[in-house]
């Protein structure tokens, strides 16, 4: 049976954070209030607030009456926030393609243990063309282990 692996907290509310921050870009490009848009959306100043720093996760519907608001509509807002994911994802790319990341703990184990499977299967103690695995733990707080195989 497959492992279920929890989203970090940060990544779990990625998409209340990028429609929020979609919303909040909108608004602030035309000058205007959170005030004047929650009263045009008919929700209170304090949801909205919530909605744009990504603390709520609102309905279709209260998207649907702020983009309204605001003169955007829904699809507009799906392209935003795709777009806004698109570019935190890149960024976590470009983060995991550097040796000294601090959010990949794993990776210099992972790295040596690429570098032992290498040396075992061109002929290492096990002899040529044997199969090689090494197991190297887990980022930090995940449980487990990852295993690699080499043949």
């Amino acid at each position: 049976m497959a492992e279920v692996v929890r989203l970090e907290s940060r990544r779990r509310g990625a998409w209340r954070r990028a429609v929020g921050g979609v919303l909040r870009e909108w608004r602030t490009d035309q000058g205007l209030r959170l005030s004047d848009v929650a009263e045009r959306a008919g929700v209170s100043t304090q949801y909205l607030s919530e909605v744009e720093r990504g603390r709520k996760e609102a309905s279709s519907e209260v998207l649907g009456a702020v983009t309204d608001a605001l003169g955007s509509s829904l699809t507009e807002l799906a392209l935003g926030v795709a777009d806004g994911l698109r570019s935190e994802l890149s960024s976590l790319d470009r983060r995991r393609e550097r040796p000294h990341s601090r959010e990949l703990p794993a990776l210099d184990g992972l790295r040596e243990a690429s570098r032992l499977v290498e040396l075992r299967s061109l002929g290492g103690p096990r002899g040529e063309g044997a199969s090689a695995e090494a197991s190297v733990p887990a980022r930090s707080g995940a449980r487990g282990s990852v295993t690699l195989l080499a043949a």
